[in-house]
């Protein structure tokens, strides 16, 4: 077991921009408008089991549909790259529809947990050693609970313009990620 802060921070910074909840707090805020109240510890509890799981399962998948873990890099690549792109540009690629409630399945899946994040932990593990990126989704984990529970309060302080300030640094941050992501595998294709 090989503890690196540095993998750490890297590994939590990519998730970070990845699940951009500090973005989805007008999703969220709308969504406790519509049901009243929303379970963060449920949601924060499943989302982090969903990504641990698919932590370690995810290649076993990948590889039992016959696709290796550099095309899988280099596919999420290209999906956080556009994801990156939406957060820039305030433009919307991918087409989703709002959920009805606000229990464990919208916010822990597909909100959190979803299909970028998924493409991300298994980009992440072509270049960081499990453990890391287990301490970084824990990390991330934490910081969503958090921005669940304390989402309204937020909002007033940040206001909406500074959500939208802050979408667009991680955006640029995530595109860059995209960008060496895309660099560091591709050639793993070519052999």
């Amino acid at each position: 077991m090989e503890i690196s802060f540095k993998e750490i921070m890297a590994a939590s910074m990519i998730l970070f921009a990845v699940i951009d909840i500090i973005g989805s707090i007008p999703i969220i805020i709308g969504l406790r408008e519509k049901v009243g109240h929303i379970q963060s510890e449920k949601a924060s509890i499943v989302a982090m089991l969903i990504m641990i799981i698919f932590l370690f399962l995810g290649t076993q998948i990948l590889k039992l549909i016959g696709i290796d873990v550099y095309s899988f890099a280099v596919a999420g690549a290209l999906v956080i790259f556009f994801l990156a792109l939406e957060m820039v540009l305030g433009i919307e690629l991918f087409k989703d529809d709002a959920p009805e409630t606000a229990s464990v399945v919208p916010l822990a899946f597909p909100l959190i947990a979803g299909a970028g994040t998924m493409t991300t932990i298994l980009s992440l593990k072509a270049e960081f050693r499990t453990e890391n990126i287990i301490i970084a989704i824990i990390v991330n984990m934490i910081f969503v609970y958090l921005v669940l529970k304390f989402s309204h309060k937020i909002e007033k302080v940040i206001g909406r313009g500074g959500i939208s300030v802050i979408r667009k640094i991680f955006g640029v941050i995530l595109l860059a990620i995209a960008i060496k992501l895309f660099a560091s595998n591709v050639g793993g294709l070519i052999v």
